[in-house]
């Protein structure tokens, strides 16, 4: 049973010294370097799913946090992000060109492509940035305790159009403001703050405002469209995920905005606080801290390989990897970025799509 073993010239055995796959020390550093990124990141995610799994409030839904489009307003559910993941992708394609142009020695190539790379980058960082805020500032309507019927206690997301605020008009002078003054700047903060605090008020059909200053003003504010309720947490789980729409839910709103009590709605996404809404308007608190640090964390590994695309580029431009008869530092930055945008693919479907 005995077999006959293969003789194998001396060319053919690998007797250390040099890569057993034909990669150089970097490459096969940098491997190193994504695999155990590529664990952290496996870990975070993890840790989100557990926690996602093992939370008792209902949890955000993607499409309904994620609605905006910048200068736009609401109303395009995760069409932003979707672009932002393309846009990103398309860098991973513009990336592959730059690292091809480098293995035909095409230096002018490298340089637009990898310019094309640096482009989406820096576009994915910026609608990053912005996506931050407004995630931390919150929408227009806000989520709201309501005060009122049979869902009494129950708290709230609000669906719509919010009707823009055209001014306040002041009524009643305080320490800044002359009875008779007209406000034209600043309305959202104000009016959001003044919710916050309890200071919106009816009387009769008229919306007024108590302002920081103390000064009594009226608002003037055009009609909300499409409004609806979303029950997201109530004392009948069955009426959990119930939608309210038109007059009813506009009564609702509105009579827990002017109620007088301080806490019935909140904006935006933070981490501390004591009131009964958990603290952030999209739901559970973990919520918002897994979102910042992941993404976060995700966003600094981009603009990490912004900045490194940009130095390789500067010696791509000098001619420095062209004297060196290759272009493999493109290789290996190029090896980083596919893997930041591989992991995105993750993300985008843990946060906005699941």
């Amino acid at each position: 049973m005995g077999g006959h073993a293969t003789q194998l010239d001396s060319r053919q055995l690998w007797g250390g010294k040099i890569s057993p796959f034909s990669a150089s020390y970097g490459k096969l550093m940098m491997w190193f370097f994504l695999v155990s990124d590529a664990l952290t990141f496996g870990g975070l995610l993890v840790a989100y799913g557990f926690t996602r799994h093992d939370c008792l409030e209902a949890w955000p839904i993607g499409e309904e946090t994620f609605n905006s489009l910048p200068f736009l307003g609401h109303g395009y559910p995760l069409l932003y992000v979707a672009l932002m993941t393309f846009i990103l992708i398309i860098s991973s394609v513009t990336m592959v060109l730059a690292v091809e142009a480098g293995h035909r020695m095409d230096k002018k190539g490298v340089v637009k492509w990898l310019l094309a790379t640096i482009i989406g980058g820096f576009f994915f960082v910026g609608s990053q940035a912005w996506e931050w805020y407004h995630f931390t500032h919150g929408s227009e309507f806000g989520k709201v305790e309501l005060t009122e019927g049979k869902h009494k206690g129950s708290l709230a997301i609000v669906k719509g159009h919010f009707g823009e605020i055209e001014k306040f008009t002041v009524i009643k002078a305080g320490e800044e403001h002359a009875a008779g003054a007209v406000i034209t700047e600043d309305l959202m903060h104000q009016f959001q703050h003044a919710a916050v605090e309890g200071h919106l008020h009816r009387h009769g059909k008229e919306l007024q405002i108590q302002l920081e200053d103390g000064s009594i003003a009226t608002v003037s504010k055009k009609d909300d469209e499409h409004l609806t309720l979303v029950i997201k947490k109530d004392a009948n789980e069955a009426n959990v995920g119930k939608e309210i729409e038109g007059k009813e839910a506009s009564d609702l709103y509105y009579k827990a905005l002017t109620s007088g009590d301080a806490n019935r709605v909140i904006y935006g996404a933070k981490f501390f606080g004591d009131n009964q809404f958990g603290v952030n308007e999209y739901g559970p608190q973990q919520y918002a801290q897994f979102f910042y640090f992941i993404t976060g964390f995700h966003g600094f590994h981009v603009f990490s390989g912004v900045i490194i695309n940009i130095i390789i580029l500067l010696g791509v431009m000098k001619g420095t990897y062209h004297k060196r008869g290759h272009y493999e530092m493109v290789e290996k930055t190029g090896l980083y970025w596919h893997f930041v945008d591989l992991v995105w693919v993750f993300v985008f479907t843990f946060f906005y799509l699941i």
